[in-house]
């Protein structure tokens, strides 16, 4: 199965080169606004749904974003972060990803 992780675009060059990884968190804030990271992992979306939710509704990163299509990581071992998100507590190497859909637009506040 092939779970999805939204983050600025801004972020593509050090996850193609490192993964994803959490301690790299610098460059952009997290999808939500947060500065630092809020678990010891890396959020992932089981669908299309979620994927969506993520980049168009809650994105607070000041700018685009990109979906990255991860494989190889059992939904099972997803944890809850409280909120009812899923995040794997470990780094996924860049090789389990693909980037899939690059720049998308930040909602507009009206």
């Amino acid at each position: 199965m092939t779970l999805f992780h939204v983050t600025s675009s801004l972020n593509r060059a050090s996850i193609t080169e490192h993964g994803l990884d959490w301690e790299r968190m610098g460059l952009a804030c997290g999808i939500a606004g947060s500065k630092t990271p809020e678990v010891p992992g890396v959020f992932l979306c089981i669908d299309e749904g979620d994927v969506d939710w993520f980049a168009f509704t809650i994105n607070n990163t000041g700018g685009p974003v990109d979906v990255w299509a991860v494989d190889g990581v059992d939904p099972r071992s997803l944890r809850d972060n409280g909120n009812g998100y899923g995040y794997l507590a470990e780094k996924i190497p860049a090789y389990l990803l693909t980037l899939v859909r690059t720049d998308l637009a930040a909602p507009t506040v009206r």
